[in-house]
């Protein structure tokens, strides 16, 4: 039996080597993808040779760019991760957000009447401090507080016009979100009227979109010309990619997503040449038919379902509507539409498809630390996007520990920060217990870039005495 190898230890009986097939994966959620950023740009700095990308989440769009040498698009100045619009990625949906400011309205307004009678408790005292020092008249501020309490409880004053102000402010919340569960894409849903208007909470397309947008500044060049659709732009990208392979800089894309119906994880895929066949025809315990629903070559007919793999990898699950994709007729699923979402746990079925597509050495790129010990907590998080991205954090950590220990003789090598306050949908920084200060997501990408230099690039390739490349 193969001895199971423990990727959390030293290297010791399989170095790293340069001269092996190496593939880099990059998995997180949201904010995740900016230390992925740092640690690209140091293994392009230091030339270390990369044969493939591996993503899955937040990491295909890092992925993406690095398969195709652009990856300077998401730290330079005007890259992806340094863009304004950054800050509002997965951002509340427009219906939450009227809702709970119409809540907030209505709470006010309902608490005039409470307000007008708490005002009498200021006004007393000190109406009697001024009468006490001379300084009051003859009726005072109680003479003019309750004539303004007169006014304002009148017959057809507050009593009338607070609750219709109320009725017309939930009333038009409600057509809002009855007119938005109607008009949903996508497939039809089952279920009460009421658990259609209550939809995932958070949005995705934005980060879809500005993955699209950072791309089109990398394949048009200087050309000042108007971006295309997605569909058109991701064929130009894989005819980039799929023209240059071989070349410096260009390497092997696979990325996972989930399909919520199938019930399975899909591979996205575009390999050399000599490796299609085995991409698909992949010798497994599965049926034939399983594999052909599975895998996906973007070189081939699959292409046109880039954009969607994408978007479905930006998917978060529960948090963020799942992405439908409609898959073509001729294909194994005859034209269906599917639910695609991210599902953390798959990336131990990326490191699977890794070695099956012959890799030998691995380097996972997680922005999740590992807890060290006691006495390392932190305060609770109580809004609602810190809560889910606590949940994702902890799960994508137990998950990079469970995945980065495989069997066959690949070694797998780890770059993770010992610690890292910025949580999954803290696009505006996050608070550092630690520090007690408000750390960015630039420290954040700053911290990638020193983490791949002092846990891989020194130790780990400086130790193999061998020459790095492209």
């Amino acid at each position: 039996m193969t001895e199971r190898v423990d990727a959390t230890r030293p290297p010791a009986a399989d170095p790293y080597s340069p001269q092996l097939r190496t593939a880099l994966v990059l998995t997180g959620t949201g904010t995740d993808g900016a230390y992925h950023a740092g640690v690209l740009r140091a293994l392009h700095e230091a030339g270390v040779k990369i044969d493939l990308v591996g993503a899955r989440g937040v990491g295909v769009v890092g992925a993406l760019f690095a398969a195709v040498d652009g990856g300077q698009r998401l730290w330079d100045d005007k890259g992806f991760w340094m863009a304004p619009e950054v800050r509002a990625l997965y951002g509340w949906r427009t219906i939450p957000r009227i809702a709970i400011l119409a809540l907030a309205v209505s709470l006010a307004v309902v608490a005039l009447p409470v307000a007008a009678i708490a005002l009498g408790f200021v006004v007393f005292p000190i109406d009697f401090f001024l009468k006490t020092i001379g300084a009051g008249g003859a009726q005072g501020l109680v003479g003019w507080y309750v004539q303004l309490a007169q006014r304002a409880f009148a017959p057809d004053m507050l009593p009338t016009w607070l609750p219709r102000i109320v009725l017309l402010i939930l009333s038009a919340v409600a057509v809002l979100a009855v007119a938005a569960a109607r008009t949903r894409p996508g497939r039809a849903s089952r279920g009460g009227l009421w658990w259609r208007i209550v939809r995932p909470p958070i949005a995705a397309a934005g980060a879809v979109d500005l993955c699209w947008r950072a791309m089109w500044d990398l394949v048009r060049g200087a050309a000042a010309l108007k971006q295309p659709p997605a569909a058109d732009l991701s064929r130009r990208y894989l005819e980039m990619l799929a023209d240059n392979l071989g070349q410096p800089g260009f390497r092997e894309l696979l990325f996972v997503v989930h399909d919520v119906d199938a019930h399975r994880d899909l591979v996205f895929a575009l390999v050399a040449d000599g490796r299609r066949g085995d991409l698909v025809r992949r010798p497994t315990s599965r049926a034939a038919d399983a594999r052909r629903a599975e895998v996906f070559d973007l070189a081939g007919v699959a292409r046109d379902l880039l954009p969607d793999a994408v978007a479905g990898a930006l998917a978060v699950p529960l948090a963020t509507e799942w992405h439908t994709a409609t898959f073509a007729p001729d294909g194994y699923w005859r034209g269906e539409s599917h639910r695609l979402g991210d599902r953390p746990a798959s990336l131990v079925r990326l490191v699977d498809e890794l070695v099956a597509a012959g890799v030998q050495q691995i380097v996972v790129v997680s922005a999740a630390h590992d807890t060290p010990g006691p006495h390392a907590l932190s305060a609770a998080r109580a809004d609602g996007r810190g809560r889910l991205g606590e949940y994702l954090r902890s799960a994508e950590a137990a998950i990079v520990r469970d995945a980065t220990t495989t069997w066959e003789g690949v070694r797998i090598f780890t770059i993770r920060p010992v610690h890292n306050p910025i949580g999954p949908f803290d696009f505006d920084g996050g608070y550092d217990d630690r520090s007690q200060r408000r750390q960015t997501l630039v420290e954040l990408m700053n911290r990638g870039y020193e983490d791949a230099y002092r846990q891989f690039i020194e130790p780990v390739v400086g130790a193999s005495g061998e020459t790095v490349g492209i």
